[in-house]
């Protein structure tokens, strides 16, 4: 059996994917500000807990984002990625025998570190499978899954919480991953240059790009993480990725408590209006990768697209944020307003964030892709954390400081990529 356009069901099952982990780790942030009476949690209390929670997530998150990485490049990317959606599928399901602060945030940890191998396997899967050339519309798809998994998780989270409680909840999106993991099996039975199902003609567009062609990916070096930390690219990826990321996870973790505190929001409204941003960042991300794509198919370096790319999301989110700060006061009788303001942010995070993600497959080949995904997953994580802690403090009377934080975090972010070095290095 031949089948046509095999890879972009590979991308289109990594997004899916993508959606679920999205589904999975948004469940907590959207339910707690309903739940937290019932872990013995004073209201005053509710939001550092809700950061101590997240610590525990995030720190499992960066250990996972570089052994999954290393894990990816060590037994490949279709048992890595069933053994990381395997592993997170069951860590949210356990959430609902949590009886305690400490159980939850236990199996919270398990959750961050299966669901960080999501992204080091999607961007080496995608440099497995696609050239150049159509490498970032690859990783907007599977980017674009995020912000679908955020759109969906919503409305969905509140639903099933308002019908079954929190605890079914948990067990009911727990079962998501591991029905996934069947159709990746059976689709996702080798590279493009063994596949049984791959046509000549794809397998050939596949293999045309020097990046993707197997004696190339066979005789590059494998460099140890010392290796690759004495390298400028390297750091141009997880200074970019420490640094922007943390604006993505603020939104990602607070704006169902912002709404609450801001606006007063109960379930319910959280469920209708949280949805609006990520339907702009998946919008954004598929944008993103098109974008940067069109420019390679016109002649364009790859490496200097994404950088273009990443300028135009840059622009974008500086502006929207310029905006939110300069209408803040009036936004709580606009909250269709905020959401579109909070939306072009999350645009232009997606736009830029997929060309971001996809340079280390730019950069690197071979059996060190993973691995340098990984690390700049991990710095990622490291970066979060940070603003994670300072939420609670700097969020005491104001969001101000809130939304000044993501604005200082952008220019930065562009000067890191800005002097990254541009020659392929292995």
């Amino acid at each position: 059996m031949k089948l046509k356009g095999l890879r972009w069901y590979i991308i289109l099952l990594i997004g899916l994917a993508t959606v679920i982990n999205y589904i999975d780790r948004s469940a907590i942030n959207i339910m707690w500000p309903y739940i937290y009476h019932e872990f013995g949690i004073a209201d005053t209390d509710s939001k550092t807990t809700l950061a101590l929670i997240t610590t525990f997530f995030m720190l499992a998150y960066a250990l996972g984002q570089t052994f999954t990485g290393k894990m990816m490049d060590a037994i490949g990317t279709r048992l890595g990625m069933a053994v990381s959606i395997a592993g997170w599928s069951i860590s949210i399901a356990l959430h609902a025998l949590a009886r305690t602060l400490f159980s939850f945030n236990i199996f919270r940890f398990f959750l961050g570190f299966f669901e960080a191998g999501n992204w080091p396997g999607a961007t080496k899967s995608n440099a497995e499978w696609f050239p150049a050339k159509e490498r970032a519309i690859a990783q907007g798809i599977f980017g674009a899954g995020a912000s679908l998994g955020s759109v969906v998780s919503a409305p969905v989270i509140a639903l099933l919480f308002i019908a079954f409680g929190w605890k079914a909840t948990f067990l009911l999106i727990g079962g998501l991953g591991l029905i996934w993991v069947i159709p990746w099996l059976i689709v996702n039975k080798a590279n493009p240059d063994k596949h049984p199902w791959i046509t000549q003609e794809e397998k050939e567009h596949i293999l045309s790009c020097e990046v993707a062609a197997p004696d190339a990916s066979l005789n590059a070096p494998v460099l140890s993480w010392s290796d690759l930390l004495k390298l400028k690219s390297t750091w141009g990826i997880i200074l970019g990725r420490f640094f922007i990321d943390p604006v993505w996870w603020l939104f990602v973790t607070w704006l169902p408590t912002f709404l609450k505190e801001q606006f007063l929001f109960d379930i319910k409204q959280i469920g209708a209006f949280t949805w609006v941003p990520y339907l702009f960042a998946a919008v954004g991300s598929l944008s993103g990768g098109f974008y940067s794509s069109s420019l390679i198919k016109k002649g364009m370096e790859p490496e200097k697209a994404r950088k273009r790319a990443i300028t135009i999301g840059c622009v974008l989110m500086l502006g929207a944020l310029t905006a939110i700060l300069f209408y803040l006061g009036s936004l709580k009788e606009q909250p269709m307003l905020a959401m579109c303001l909070i939306g072009v942010t999350l645009f232009g995070f997606q736009f830029l964030i997929g060309n971001l993600q996809t340079l280390p497959s730019d950069y690197f080949n071979g059996k060190n892709v993973g691995t340098v995904a990984g690390m700049g997953g991990t710095a990622a994580v490291i970066g979060t954390l940070f603003t994670t802690w300072a939420v609670p403090v700097i969020t005491k009377t104001s969001y101000v400081s809130f939304f000044v934080l993501a604005a200082v975090l952008v220019p930065v972010t562009w000067l890191s990529i800005k002097f990254m070095s541009s020659k392929k290095l292995n």
